[in-house]
């Protein structure tokens, strides 16, 4: 048997709390406890039922038993209720141990309604998201999906220096996307333009470069590995879009980065970013990155914010690996 230490047992007690938490505040938040006040006419289970009917003329109930991990009691009963309804019917496979279940032309106008009217429900909960939210949602429940079971989908990462035009649109990426996120002003923007600039004037293709990542062909993050001094490199404007955040794409632009500051010669590499950036503080100190200096920031029109320096030692073979 696998043993649990004291601390392990509070790491999953603590899991186990946050989805809780989650369960509670989702089915609070789009009704799920009270599925017909939502204007469906059907609780949440018989909605699943008419669905997979739907998806799957002619399933055998065992199938759909399986699938939705209902008691077979309780299926039946959903299911006599369709047959009296007119909503569906149970007919003998050839199996005689079987049964398939179609929805008669009654049903399936029902459960087209019930689409229709779960769509608008879900539409009026987006309704107010910004697009950045949106896209943090949507990224959140996909990486849920695939974690829980679903297998994903095969993705193709490649990383390659800027195209002509790149340079220009990395800068707009930045402050669009900080503006949405953070609310950040035009001040921002302007830092990174000026930093992008530099780099392109310097054309230093002996210790500075950067990379674009692309992913199945699109371009979704960037990183500049720029000068610091002669044995400094400095980690600079390290982008990920939101579709392609939790999928590795920001690890594999630090991790490149770094290895190329190793190659041409710098004994450390440093970065400066805000207390408000987590998941990017995440990504550095898995790749061996330590808080090296925290002062007061004006921020970019959004009040005082934390700068915070962070630096990484790769002075001896193996330091800076992401695996400190």
């Amino acid at each position: 048997m696998k043993s649990t230490t004291k601390s392990q047992q509070s790491q999953d007690s603590h899991a186990i709390g946050e989805v809780r938490a989650f369960n509670r505040f989702y089915t609070n938040h789009i009704g799920l406890l009270d599925y017909r006040a939502m204007g469906l006419g059907y609780s949440l289970a018989e909605s699943r039922v008419l669905y997979e009917i739907a998806e799957t003329p002619g399933i055998d109930t065992t199938e759909l038993r399986t699938r939705l991990g209902l008691d077979p009691g309780y299926l039946s009963r959903i299911l006599r209720g369709f047959a009296t309804d007119g909503l569906a019917v149970k007919e003998p496979a050839a199996d005689a141990r079987k049964h398939l279940v179609t929805l008669t032309e009654r049903g399936r106008s029902a459960q087209a309604e019930q689409d229709r009217a779960s769509s608008a429900h879900i539409g009026e909960h987006l309704a107010d998201l910004t697009g950045a939210e949106r896209d943090r949602l949507l990224d959140a429940l996909r990486t849920v999906r695939e974690v829980l079971g679903e297998r994903p989908r095969s993705r193709t990462m490649v990383l390659r220096a800027p195209r002509p035009g790149e340079l220009g649109q990395v800068i707009a990426r930045n402050g669009a996307r900080y503006a949405e996120e953070y609310g950040w002003d035009a001040s921002y923007e302007t830092l990174v333009a000026g930093i992008i600039a530099d780099f392109a004037a310097r054309g230093d293709t002996e210790r500075e470069a950067a990379w674009i990542a692309e992913l199945d062909g699109e371009a979704v993050g960037a990183v500049f590995c720029m000068r610091a001094d002669a044995e400094t490199a400095r980690l600079r404007c390290l982008l990920v879009e939101p579709r392609a955040r939790g999928l590795g794409v920001g690890s594999r632009l630090v991790r490149e980065c770094v290895e190329f500051a190793r190659r041409t010669g710098y004994r450390r590499v440093v970065l400066w970013t805000t207390h408000v950036l987590t998941d990017a503080r995440r990504i550095y100190e898995r790749a061996g990155f330590r808080l090296a200096e925290e002062t007061a920031h004006p921020g970019f029109g959004t009040g005082e914010l934390r700068g915070q320096t962070f630096e990484l030692d790769i002075s001896s073979p193996g330091t800076g690996s992401a695996n400190q």
